[in-house]
């Protein structure tokens, strides 16, 4: 097998290098030589040109507002500007010598000027893709692709791709097959997806469905379009679906083994869009994370808390923990404020100052209305629960809280209510002697003396400096 392979290629091989000397003999004819002079001559104007025309069309484009899908493809356009120039030079360059000569005296210049028309084409088409490195390599092999077909070696190509190829059983494995294999996989999985989003996109607009059918009909088409991608591409080259079976039972073990927490989030994401448990918009709490649901992926599901952080928490923590969903049912929620004041107060003046004070807070609601009961009585203070309603806790719960005790504060502080804080009294059991430190040699004021004697504890000046206080 490695004989016959090592035989083709250099068969192939041998005719490339019998055809590249045959190509070099043909460059070397006088008609040849203007052309390929030609060809660098407009490459070398098409620079300074095209430099120039950028620089002169750069503020122009700049200057477009409100249309962004133009001003993208102008700013396309711009950067190919020298190969624009390029090609047109080229084309103009064709048109008078085939009129003014044999048409076979432009061969040089066909193929080249078709060559640079087809690398502009398809270098604006590729930006379609998003991603800079895949529109890159899609653009390289759509055009290598096309300068083969131009060129008319195409099919050399083809045979020698082809040629170097390995015989498994009865399955020839080739480089023309891996290639085909991969750019047809890839095109179909890129359709799928791409597919998929605009159903996601189409069905995010459908109002007639709950936010959590939405998320599973999408995701469950963009599932069923990958799988139909990838058999069809399988199909097109070649290979046996059927003999798939041994390789979806060792899959199969892999799953139970290495994938399984992959697959046990992914059943439950599919769990959670089933029971409709969350869904997008909801203000839940898991654990020590508070937050409003953004998205519901496949592995995981997308929870933005209140300073702006998102976390990406696994769809089985959904299932297995307790999660507490504060609009499942009714966005309406009951918060809770402790606090207490004076034996001095009074207890009934300070539950309605309580009630109106969180009725003045534009967040609560009215209906249920604010209710403040009394607790209990504190070893210092009067012990009170205020009460009250909001509709929406994904703006935040210590805020609201925060604003009615501020309320709370300004009601009691006006009507004179006082609130208790604790008073600490230290008591020595021992005495303290107190001394005070001077240079040595110093005697000091008897200013200083009655100062340090005052310090003491208050003795008088003939007092003994060391008298315990």
């Amino acid at each position: 097998m490695d004989e016959l392979l090592d035989g083709n290629v250099a068969a192939l091989l041998g005719d490339a290098e019998t055809g590249l000397l045959a190509f070099v003999e043909m460059l070397m004819r006088p008609w040849m030589l203007i052309q390929v002079a030609i060809i660098v001559a407009a490459i070398l104007l098409s620079f300074v040109v095209g430099r120039f025309a950028e620089a002169r069309l750069e503020p122009r484009v700049r200057a477009i507002r409100g249309q962004p899908r133009l001003l993208r493809f102008l700013a396309l356009l711009l950067r190919r500007t020298s190969w624009i120039v390029l090609a047109l030079v080229l084309l103009a360059v064709l048109t008078v010598m085939r009129t003014v000569t044999w048409p076979s005296r432009t061969y040089l210049l066909l193929i080249a000027t078709s060559l640079v028309a087809a690398w502009v084409l398809i270098s604006v088409i590729s930006k379609l893709i998003r991603n800079r490195a895949v529109a890159r390599i899609v653009a390289i092999l759509a055009w290598a692709f096309v300068a083969l077909r131009i060129t008319g070696l195409l099919d050399e190509a083809t045979e020698l791709l082809d040629a170097a190829a390995l015989q498994i059983g009865s399955f020839r494995l080739s480089l023309l097959f891996l290639i085909q294999a991969v750019l047809l996989l890839s095109g179909l999985l890129w359709l799928a997806v791409t597919f998929g989003n605009f159903v996601e996109q189409r069905l995010e607009r459908a109002s007639d469905l709950t936010p959590t059918i939405r998320v599973l009909l999408g995701k469950v088409v963009k599932f069923a379009l990958i799988i139909a991608a990838a058999a069809t591409a399988l199909s097109a080259v070649g290979v046996d679906l059927t003999a798939l079976t041994v390789f979806s039972g060792a899959v199969g073990v892999g799953i139970g083994f290495g994938l399984q927490k992959v697959v046990s989030n992914f059943i439950s994401g599919m769990i959670i869009l089933l029971d409709k448990s969350i869904k997008p918009g909801d203000t839940i709490s898991l654990g020590e994370t508070f937050g409003w649901i953004r998205e519901l992926r496949a592995r995981f599901v997308s929870v933005v808390t209140r300073d702006g952080k998102e976390f990406l928490i696994p769809n089985e923590d959904f299932i297995t923990q307790q999660v507490v969903n504060w609009s499942f049912t009714d966005t309406l929620i009951r918060l809770d404020v402790h606090f207490g004041v004076a034996y001095t107060s009074d207890p009934h003046q300070v539950s309605r100052l309580a009630i109106e004070a969180a009725k003045s807070v534009e967040r609560v609601h009215q209906a249920p209305p604010p209710v403040c009961w009394l607790t209990g009585f504190g070893d210092s203070s009067i012990d009170f629960i205020l009460r009250f309603w909001i509709r929406d806790p994904q703006n935040g719960l210590t805020n609201v809280r925060g604003k009615v005790l501020l309320a709370c504060w300004d009601a009691f502080k006006e009507a004179g209510v006082a609130i208790p804080f604790p008073h600490r009294q230290v008591i020595l059991s021992e005495p303290v002697e107190v001394r005070v430190s001077q240079p040595p040699g110093a005697e000091g004021s008897p200013k200083d003396k009655a100062r340090s004697t005052r310090a003491r504890g208050g003795a008088r000046p003939h007092a003994d400096p060391k008298m315990p206080l």
